[in-house]
């Protein structure tokens, strides 16, 4: 569970400060939760509902200046792993967005995205449509840069951009690839970069995935609960562990976002 923020606000703001803290606490008692490469966050529930009925107000708490501030740093995290927490980050990188970027925008709805998500995942060798019901399944909340840095300071290791990954998973998945130079802290503002990393963490846990696995899932459908439950959780579902109630929820909502991720992909290019 997160510690409650400390908010600097000056005078006038405080109904804009009181949601940042409600937010906070909407995450940390509401709802059910999820672990996308290992770590935990709302998706659903009570709490996930005032978490997206507050981003709007949280959003002006940061144009009006209002910022959260962790009441303490927690203990440095393991490397080298997806299922690792974050550290607290440094300042985002000064790189301009990567080139096939559309302009910034208020429009984060995953098929805006798509010929990046088919560029992307022809390189990696990777099903376009899995990587779009991906994008869709992590679009359950605001994506705007503002509200992801805003947050992240309450929560050092949330999720950052359009894919929501965690650091742990980006390093791992630039290693040896074309955005190798890049920091974790550019997704907020760079959705190509975010579907780029994305199609490339789905071809690592591919590379994980053992030869057979319980015919009720698919392979794309086991990919995906590596994508949220890490590789080492898949290896298990796929050796015939019951996935818990998290992981296969992630998977009930990919097979409901699937055909609109096909009709999606389709129409693209």
């Amino acid at each position: 569970m997160i510690k409650d923020p400390r908010l600097r606000c000056g005078a006038g703001r405080g109904a804009a400060c009181g949601a940042v803290a409600a937010a906070a606490s909407a995450e940390s008692t509401g709802g059910w939760w999820s672990v996308t490469a290992g770590n935990p966050r709302l998706t659903g529930g009570v709490g996930a509902r005032l978490l997206l009925g507050s981003a709007a107000v949280v959003l002006a708490a940061v144009v009006t200046g209002c910022s959260p501030s962790p009441t303490g740093q927690g203990a440095a995290p393991a490397s080298g792993s997806a299922s690792s927490a974050t550290s607290p980050a440094p300042a985002p990188s000064a790189s301009a967005p990567s080139q096939g970027s559309p302009a910034p925008s208020a429009d984060y709805r995953p098929e805006r995205f798509a010929d990046q998500v088919a560029t992307h995942a022809a390189s990696a060798g990777v099903d376009p449509q899995l990587l779009m019901a991906i994008l869709y399944n992590e679009s359950y909340k605001p994506h705007d840069p503002a509200f992801e840095r805003a947050w992240q300071k309450s929560k050092p290791d949330s999720a950052f951009g359009i894919a929501n990954m965690h650091k742990a998973a980006f390093d791992e998945a630039k290693r040896g690839r074309p955005f190798a130079g890049r920091d974790w802290q550019e997704l907020p503002d760079d959705p190509n970069l975010a579907v780029q990393a994305a199609a490339w963490h789905l071809h690592d846990l591919a590379a994980q995935l053992p030869g057979t696995w319980p015919a009720s899932y698919t392979k794309d459908e086991m990919l995906a609960f590596g994508y949220n439950a890490g590789a080492g959780n898949m290896i298990l579902f796929a050796q015939g562990t019951k996935p818990g109630t998290q992981a296969q929820s992630y998977v009930d909502t990919l097979r409901s976002n699937w055909d609109k991720a096909g009709q999606t992909m389709k129409h693209s290019r």
